[in-house]
């Protein structure tokens, strides 16, 4: 598009987000952003809780965040009105909602505003039963679904995704799936990373190492990783497991009550939350999702793949998809298909292993780079905005 700044006036777009925490859907958040045609599009963030660990970062590639300051599930009336001004002293062409919470304030700040500003929404979870929502996100579901057929256009990041919420009363007229996109450039094969992580953790070259990367939380299934690695170190005792994600680490006590019952000794090792996830992404032999929920379109999957590393994965969201035949596809809740699937890589030799690997990351830069996402996105912006000159 590259259209130049100076002959049209640029789109000013507002995304509000629940939050900026540490997780996927925040990450891809920042990602879009920094690669966002800043010469056509003008984007500010609103954050309905706080800054969280990316505001900075979002902040520093010269975009704007605001903040309403909301307490999760409390949305306050005083909120809610700073939400309003914001929007009318921005003054936006476009908002675009992103996860549950953000999709439904977008929706309600562009109707209370009175600006008649077009608003998109973004799906970023998938849902295989409404029983392991939480109540008031329950609720939410609910409503967007009623709600869904005011929206613009509802962008769905799964195939899954999409068909369980049409499933659930979403409008089936007005939605699309635009996929999370990697960053080829950021997430390598690293072969000195491979080594220099294995030294700081104290392990010989040659040993394999398992990961998930992910936040401590039910939908994650650390159990389920554990319960596996259990199993497998009975056929392959030198196998280590590297465990990374925010409250995943020696303070969490149910983790360690787990290792301590399952015997798993020295072989997990707990790095917690980390900002040099590129490298320790590198670092794997084998990556893994042992997810039983929730999951739409996991970036660690993506990402794990564009670092050349193969993936088993659980059969949820679109994992099967993103993996194709460069991994292993196992049901959730299942830590003897886990393990099993494990052996199944690690009886690779080290050139088959790698072919599996680079098979992956062709995959990821042929379907899911960055720059091709961020494209779906800008398009869908322009066409958002030609449909509202017709009307």
């Amino acid at each position: 598009m590259g259209n130049d700044s100076s002959s049209e006036k640029k789109v000013s777009i507002i995304y509000i987000t629940t939050g900026l925490s540490t997780g996927g859907a925040e990450r891809m958040l920042y990602n879009l952003l920094s690669r966002i045609n800043r010469q056509r599009f003008s984007p500010a963030v609103v954050s309905l809780m706080d800054r969280g660990t990316w505001g900075d970062r979002i902040e520093s590639l010269g975009i704007p965040v605001y903040t309403t300051d909301m307490k999760p599930g409390m949305a306050t009336p005083a909120a809610i009105w700073k939400l309003v001004c914001l929007v009318r002293q921005l003054q936006p062409d476009l908002i675009q909602g992103w996860m549950y919470h953000g999709n439904l304030a977008a929706q309600l700040a562009s109707a209370l505003s009175l600006l008649k500003t077009p608003v998109l929404w973004s799906v970023h979870h998938s849902i295989s039963s409404l029983e392991s929502e939480k109540s008031l996100t329950v609720k939410i579901i609910k409503l967007c679904a009623y709600l869904s057929r005011l929206t613009d256009q509802v962008i769905f990041v799964s195939q899954a995704s999409k068909l369980q919420h049409e499933a659930l009363g979403y409008n089936r007229q007005n939605n699309c799936v635009i996929p999370n996109g990697f960053d080829t450039f950021l997430f390598v094969p690293s072969l000195e990373e491979k080594l220099a992580v294995k030294a700081e953790l104290g392990l010989a070259e040659k040993t394999i190492i398992i990961g998930a990367i992910g936040r401590y939380h039910p939908m994650k299934d650390h159990a389920n990783f554990l319960q596996a690695a259990a199993l497998l170190l009975k056929t392959y005792p030198d196998v280590h497991f590297l465990l990374i994600g925010t409250e995943v680490d020696r303070q969490n006590m149910c983790l360690i009550k787990l290792i301590e019952e399952l015997k798993l000794g020295d072989r997990v090792h707990l790095l917690g939350e980390r900002t040099d996830i590129p490298r320790l992404t590198a670092a794997l032999d084998i990556s893994t999702v042992a997810s039983a929920y929730g999951e739409a379109f996991p970036l660690v999957v993506g990402e794990a793949m564009s670092c050349g590393v193969p993936c088993v994965v659980t059969h949820v969201g679109d994992s099967a998809w993103i993996v194709s035949n460069t991994g292993k596809v196992v049901p959730p809740k299942n830590a003897e298909a886990l393990a099993t699937a494990w052996k199944e890589l690690i009886v690779l030799d080290w050139e088959e292993r790698e072919t599996l690997g680079k098979s992956a990351r062709d995959r990821i830069v042929e379907f899911f780079s960055l720059d091709s996402v961020v494209a779906q996105y800008d398009k869908l912006y322009e066409s958002t905005l030609n449909a509202k000159k017709i009307k």
